[in-house]
């Protein structure tokens, strides 16, 4: 009994089936290379963060405190502010944030 060509059949449908394999591994490489690219681009387009922040109350025209932009304790109503915002806030009685302390980044002192 010759079963070679038999043994040849299943040879040609092991390469076809490494083959497809072997696409899809490649596939999956490209799909992970243009997520991780995407995510670059992410990151890189993100706004810099603001140098100061500004926390309002519930009441949006309420100030709470004034914050450092690095600060890790800013509340979930901190909004970006300029150097002469936060100056002013803290002119206006708005209390500093007893953590990063950015009256005395400011050289804020009470009149």
């Amino acid at each position: 009994m010759d079963d070679s060509g038999s043994r040849l059949a299943l040879l040609r449908f092991l390469e076809r089936v490494q083959e497809r394999d072997l696409a899809r591994t490649r596939r999956w490489i490209a799909d992970e290379e243009r997520r991780q690219a995407e995510h670059q681009r992410g990151i890189e387009a993100r706004p810099p963060k603001p140098e100061w922040l500004i926390e309002r109350g519930l009441n949006r025209n309420n100030l709470v405190a004034v914050h450092r932009g690095d600060c890790w304790d800013p509340g979930k109503r901190a909004v970006g502010a300029t150097r002469a915002q936060a100056i002013e806030a803290l002119r206006q009685q708005v209390r500093a944030c007893s953590k990063c302390r950015p009256d005395t980044e400011l050289g804020f002192l009470d009149p």
